[in-house]
């Protein structure tokens, strides 16, 4: 590649190139955030009893985490927080979603792949009934 004349920067022969190397750097950055948060995620779940606490603090939180500092570093703050707030609201409903799977097994002696099934609509009512009620995107920016 060459400059121009007049000192500007140098003209991409391949456009397809630069948009690889953008991709492979973002899957980079993904893979070295969420390796470093599962790690330590881990090493907290470790300390915690029962050991199947190890899964639930080590995906969804680095997974989160990446995606946010994505978000911010190439769309900006303003969508991340839409982002975030929408994982607060999810989290909010898996809650209460999870309780409900508890409460239904010990309650009711049921296998937990029929609990969980059939109260996955529960989790996304949930969701959207928080986004309906605190508004959607943008709505707590104003």
């Amino acid at each position: 590649m060459q400059g121009t004349e007049d000192g500007e920067a140098p003209a991409c022969l391949f456009p397809d190139e630069v948009s690889d190397v953008h991709r492979m750097s973002e899957y980079l950055i993904r893979f070295v955030i969420g390796g470093a948060v599962v790690t330590a995620f881990a090493m907290v779940a470790d300390v915690l009893r029962p050991k199947s606490f190890a899964g639930l603090f080590g995906a969804a939180p680095s997974v989160a985490l990446a995606t946010l500092g994505l978000t911010i570093r190439h769309q900006g703050a303003q969508l991340a927080s839409v982002e975030a707030r929408s994982m607060i609201f999810g989290a909010i409903a898996f809650l209460l979603y999870a309780a409900a799977v508890s409460w239904s097994l010990r309650r009711f002696h049921i296998s937990a792949l029929t609990s969980t099934v059939c109260l996955m609509p529960l989790w996304f009512l949930a969701a959207f009934t928080l986004i309906a009620v605190f508004g959607g995107p943008g709505s707590w920016s104003r």
